[in-house]
């Protein structure tokens, strides 16, 4: 643990710069129209980073959360002034050319964040984020200004419930292929999407919004408990009032970021994730955000750590149960409380709450007996990670897999190839697609989609037709957290950078070995060899605006997709 300065802390060390002075009278007079009154410019001035949209129904309430932070921070004796980000929806543009822009929103909301603190000179902020991009995004510009802040998560959705069976955003996929296979009828299906999302909140399962929750409050950037609440309760209310209060003192007690960030803190957040089952894509941004506080970090660390942390969730899409069901056990601190005991947590790392993570802990009671939800250490649904680094001639510098268990470790079959999602979820859903097959959907990389599109709508079509044992999907584009099945994304290098995916041909066999963590492309060196001496890099799909910024300044997945490295 980094220990905080002693020293008399500043409380006002960057709006002083702006608003002090006969010379800023002009910057003063700015303020007073939007509610500023003469005794406010005195005070810790506090952002509030609202991701409030009304595109998404996981950010669609955060503008009344905001507006809680917001008064926390005035009742304990700052300013807040609450400013806006963007966000976009995964969960609708899934499948379409649009979401080339869901990772792409991640760097512009860091960005973005960092842009506004920075020109206005507040001393501190609360971040709050509803949706996959955003929360990773928050915690990026929170370690770059390296300012007293706090993370707040917008909160869990209630399911929707049809026949008495849970429903939430993956069951509406899932029965797209359901309907294509003629398992349900059409009018089944409409009745799955007409109520399988009944109000705010992030999507129902351990996907990557829940995900990154839990990683974050591990991390110590959010307040304790505070992962796993439903996003229209008085106990998230409480969580914003708070986390207002909570930014002015660290302000008071000369805690920043940067003495919370370590690669011990980032360990907790990859050893929560790994007990949890969570998604793959947190390779992707506790990659990301080790990256902007300056943290080394590999993936090789997601299998070191792996080794030694066995799954304990049993939480969709994977498992049988919502995080709803997981809040009103607890959440996920006696599940913590429990891999601290074991050593398996850094205890000593330091919080937002100004206290070590094992304080913040000890006040927690055991979940209750008989519930099925978390199981014990001493019976892991499986023993070691479900996210595992695979190597090999088709992933020189690493691939993503995510293997409950439930699959099976090893997968031999024969390539399908499709050179984008859309053609392949059209041969999936057109009956194309048989068992032994290996699904490869290339050029969707950081650089050749632009943007790393996550294939939802193909692996949960093949879920909805009943091939998800039979059938293997392999692909430089990322996964949803809702993805199941034997599925490896983040493969790298990509197909637009010449990665042997390129060359990889209809009928050539592919085995993937979670057991040796391998995938592997079954011919001679000096077949791909000749091969790859023949691919041409096709031309960049777009030459202007937000793609082609993005597809210019991107790193690989295995580096997190980060744009600001090395500039």
């Amino acid at each position: 643990m980094r220990t905080p300065s002693r020293k008399k802390p500043n409380l006002r060390p960057y709006s002083s710069l702006v608003l002090d002075g006969e010379s800023r009278a002009p910057s003063r007079a700015m303020l007073y129209p939007v509610g500023f009154t003469e005794a406010d410019f005195s005070k810790s001035q506090i952002g509030i980073a609202s991701t409030w949209s009304a595109v998404t129904p996981c950010n669609m309430h955060i503008d009344q959360l905001a507006r809680e932070a917001a008064l926390g921070v005035n009742q304990a004796g700052g300013k807040a002034t609450i400013f806006n980000t963007i966000t976009i929806s995964d969960g609708i543009s899934m499948g379409t050319e649009g979401m080339k822009y869901s990772l792409v929103s991640r760097e512009v909301i860091a960005d973005s964040i960092e842009t506004v603190v920075g020109c206005q000179g507040f001393d501190g902020f609360v971040a709050i984020g509803g949706c996959d991009k955003n929360m990773p995004a928050c915690c990026m510009a929170i370690a770059r200004l390296n300012r007293p802040a706090v993370f707040v998560y917008g909160g869990t959705i209630l399911p929707g419930c049809l026949n008495g069976r849970n429903l939430d955003v993956i069951s509406v996929f899932e029965a797209v292929g359901a309907e294509a296979a003629g398992k349900i009828t059409k009018k089944e299906m409409h009745e799955v999407e007409a109520c399988a999302i009944p109000g705010p909140g992030s999507c129902g399962g351990m996907y990557t919004a829940n995900t990154m929750a839990s990683a974050i409050e591990a991390m110590g950037l959010s307040l304790p408990n505070s992962s796993a609440q439903a996003a229209v309760s008085k106990h998230k209310v409480r969580d914003c009032h708070e986390a207002g209060a909570a930014v002015l003192n660290l302000l008071k007690r000369g805690i920043r970021p940067s003495d919370i960030f370590s690669r011990e803190a980032i360990e907790n957040a990859i050893t929560v994730v790994i007990a949890l089952g969570g998604s793959t894509n947190a390779v992707l941004h506790l990659l990301a955000i080790a990256h902007s506080a300056n943290i080394k970090l590999t993936i090789d660390d997601f299998t070191r750590i792996g080794q030694r942390v066995p799954v304990l969730a049993d939480l969709k899409p994977s498992g049988r149960f919502l995080i709803s069901q997981l809040v009103e056990i607890g959440g996920i601190v006696p599940m913590m409380k429990e891999l601290l005991h074991a050593g398996l947590l850094h205890g000593d790392c330091l919080t937002v709450t100004g206290k070590t993570l094992k304080q913040n802990l000890a006040p927690f009671k055991p979940y209750p007996k008989g519930q099925e939800i978390i199981a014990p250490l001493s019976k892991p649904l499986k023993k070691d990670s479900h996210l595992v680094i695979l190597r090999g001639n088709l992933a020189p510098a690493g691939g993503v897999a995510k293997i409950s268990g439930k699959e099976g470790n090893r997968f031999s079959g024969t390539a399908r190839v499709f050179d984008g999602e859309e053609t392949a979820l059209k041969a999936i859903l057109d009956g194309k697609i048989k068992k032994g097959d290996v699904i490869v959907i290339r050029y969707e990389g950081p650089r050749g989609g632009p943007g790393m599109r996550e294939m939802l709508s193909p692996t949960a079509a093949v879920m909805g037709l009943g091939l998800g044992k039979d059938v293997a999907l392999i692909t430089d584009g990322r996964f949803s957290g809702g993805t199941h099945g034997f599925v490896v994304g983040h493969i790298t290098p990509e197909a637009f950078d010449g990665g042997p995916l390129a060359i990889v041909k209809n009928g050539d066999s592919i085995t993937i070995d979670a057991i040796s963590h391998t995938l592997n492309l079954d011919l001679p060196k000096k077949e791909i060899a000749a091969r790859l001496a023949k691919w041409k890099q096709p031309k960049p799909r777009y030459r202007r605006g937000v793609l082609a910024k993005y597809a210019a300044c991107v790193t690989t997945a295995s580096l997190g997709a980060v744009t600001d490295a090395d500039l």
